[in-house]
């Protein structure tokens, strides 16, 4: 799809070269109806105007709960009853009937332009917003006028799964997002509560396979949505509660290593072409990003040396047969994944460069769990341990500058700056240091940020922000 920044710097660029006398007004008026230069303000308004939408809906529903438990007490039950149901019908249904209004689509639909939204449809989102969260305060209501019992997960976990069914039967990606977001607080709140006891069979099932269970509901969504957002809370979610399940369900000492290894491996090496009739990287990207992010967090966290300072003694544990399913399931599409990247590098052709990134992510990953299972199993190394964690730490923030300076990524560029500048700091106050040195270090770091932004900026300044 033909994004609207690109739209709009060749509008630019298209009336300079008009002004220039490169092209005529007739060349110009073509690619202004080609790329519909006249609905750029108009698109503009409407993103504008459905964050206005989804905001009020949201201040709507918390006003009509604010109501409801004012007069709560005043109402019986039966006028309770009838007052949830009909706000919760009259609010989606409106929402349904405005929602469903057809959008006026570009004439050049080959291009796969942006479609003009229309404020009804827009307004009719926000409705259908306000129709799950009412859904919630419905099921919390119903359950305390029936005294029906049950925990404050079990609430936000049904009510997530009620927005996903409202999620995949309307396409949308805001219902997408508030269904994700409330079965991850309902899973967070599950792990703080992990020794109680839940209610209901299918509720016990759903929190100890979550990350099976958020991958079947979430990655189909993501891609029937089309929605990165999606895609990325669903990821966050399902590498949450593999952690959980590794820590739980795993002896220390291979946890650890598997702990370390297994969420960047799974992220890095997927690829949305294993999905039979997907033929485009939607979310390669975002996933790789997340790896990245995964990488970089572990390496900091354990390059500080009063982590590795108590020695080992891991107790044997009995393993969770049923938690240890999940990490046997994502293992083994783990295991798939980066095959199937093996396969495709042996058929690239002997002419093209060997994908050293993937080679060198793979490194550290490896590098990652050996370390851990060297030290918990065998025989303590804290200070080789944290030097190496320093070291990969260092690599990985290299390696995120030079691809920014290669590819012309700001994002990427500015990540290792970050990281690299952390760990220097970090180092200096860990460390018993004087304050002169202290202010040697930050005056050095801040003239090296300064000059390399300088620096980058000056010689890419023409390669457009991601």
């Amino acid at each position: 799809m033909i994004s609207d920044k690109f739209r709009r710097e060749l509008r630019e660029q298209a009336k300079l070269w008009q002004a220039e006398g490169l092209i005529d007004t007739s060349f110009y008026q073509q690619l202004s109806e080609r790329y519909q230069f006249n609905t750029l303000e108009t698109a503009s308004r409407n993103r504008f105007l459905s964050i206005l939408m989804s905001l009020g809906g949201i201040l709507l529903g918390i006003g009509v709960i604010t109501f409801v438990a004012a007069n709560w007490q005043v109402w019986s039950r039966e006028v309770r009853v009838a007052l949830l149901l009909s706000l919760f019908v009259a609010v989606n249904a409106a929402g349904f009937y405005l929602w469903r209004i057809p959008p006026s689509r570009s004439q050049n639909s080959n291009l796969n332009l942006p479609i003009t939204i229309g404020r009804n449809k827009l307004l009719g989102e926000g409705l259908l917003l306000l129709g799950a969260l009412i859904l919630g305060t419905n099921m919390a209501l119903m359950a305390q006028m029936f005294h029906i019992g049950g925990s404050s997960y079990g609430l936000y976990l049904a009510w997530g799964i009620g927005v996903l069914g409202m999620a995949y039967s309307l396409r949308l990606t805001s219902l997408g997002v508030l269904s994700a977001l409330l079965v991850g607080l309902g899973y967070w709140l599950a792990v703080l509560d992990w020794s109680s006891k839940v209610e209901f069979s299918w509720l016990e099932v759903l929190v100890r396979q979550m990350p099976i269970a958020a991958s079947i509901m979430f990655v189909p969504l993501a891609y029937w949505c089309r929605s990165r957002a999606i895609f990325a809370i669903g990821a966050i979610a399902i590498i949450f509660s593999l952690q959980v399940s590794i820590v739980q369900g795993l002896n220390p000492s291979w946890g650890a290593a598997i702990f370390c290894a297994l969420p960047p491996a799974l992220l890095w090496g997927y690829d949305d072409e294993i999905w039979p009739k997907v033929h485009r990287k939607l979310f390669q990207p975002t996933a790789r990003s997340l790896a990245l992010l995964f990488l970089a967090s572990v390496f900091y966290v354990l390059s500080f040396h009063w982590l590795w300072q108590d020695s080992p003694n891991p107790a044997t544990t009995e393993p969770d047969w049923v938690l240890l399913a999940n990490v046997a399931v994502v293992g083994g599409f783990t295991v798939f994944e980066w095959l199937r990247l093996g396969r495709l590098e042996l058929r690239r052709p002997k002419q093209k460069a060997v994908d050293l990134t993937t080679s060198a992510i793979g490194i550290l990953i490896l590098a990652s769990a050996f370390i851990p299972l060297l030290h918990l199993s065998f025989t303590p190394i804290p200070q080789l341990a944290t030097f190496l964690f320093n070291v990969l730490s260092f690599l990985l923030a290299v390696g995120l500058i030079r691809e920014g300076l290669a590819l012309g990524k700001r994002k990427t560029f500015w990540g290792g700056m970050v990281l690299i500048t952390l760990q220097i700091i970090s180092r200096v106050f860990e460390y018993n240091t004087g304050l002169l040195l202290k202010s040697f270090v930050f005056v050095l770091c801040g003239i090296g940020v300064i000059a390399a932004g300088l620096w980058f900026e000056r010689h890419f300044a023409t390669i457009p922000d991601e």
